[in-house]
């Protein structure tokens, strides 16, 4: 039974809109029923970005989340403001490029994962929204790299359709970090 509760919380300029609609068009695409809430400051780039996505096998009773299950942290702030709404036994995928502090908590996840070392390193810091929708994908299993690549194709067309190819090379690239560095049996 699926009935995940995510929030995506940063800074304007991360995608942090952009990684929890691809998360909810990722779920949409496996079959599930998905909200996306999405919220900023008013500052916009370089102000609070977050969002809410639920991807349950039920219908979604409310698009509003007070204690997600799975939490990705892209800086400081976000750490310090939704760390202790995580439900117990949650997990926490955090920004270790830009979050150097420890989460307190010891009853959830962590997993630390530098994305913006690891999409400069590529060369394409403007896709680090999906190399995390890709790490994400390859930690949880609630979306396949499939139902990724999916979402991308239709966020993705018209004139943006030449952003395709280098998108889902950072997906590609985030889900093989997360299998290779989280997932080895």
């Amino acid at each position: 039974m699926v009935n995940e509760k995510l929030i995506v919380a940063g800074f304007g300029g991360q995608g942090v809109l952009m990684i929890g609609k691809m998360a909810a068009m990722s779920g949409m695409e496996n079959g599930k029923e998905v909200s996306w809430l999405p919220a900023y400051g008013s500052e916009m780039r370089g102000g609070t970005a977050t969002c809410s996505v639920n991807i349950c096998d039920d219908p979604v009773d409310s698009p509003m989340i007070l204690r997600p299950t799975t939490l990705i942290v892209m800086n400081l702030p976000s750490l310090l403001k939704f760390e202790k709404n995580l439900v117990p036994g949650g997990v926490m995928i955090l920004n270790s490029s830009l979050v150097e502090q420890e989460p307190t908590r010891t009853d959830i996840t962590v997993y630390k994962v530098p994305f913006n070392d690891l999409a400069t390193q590529a060369g394409n810091e403007r896709g680090m929204n999906m190399l995390v929708a890709g790490v994400y994908a390859a930690i949880r299993g609630i979306i396949t790299l499939d139902n990724l690549y999916d979402a991308i194709d239709h966020a993705f067309e018209g004139p943006k359709a030449k952003f395709i190819p280098g998108n889902k090379a950072m997906a590609k690239l985030g889900y093989d970090y997360g299998v290779e560095h989280f997932c080895q049996k």
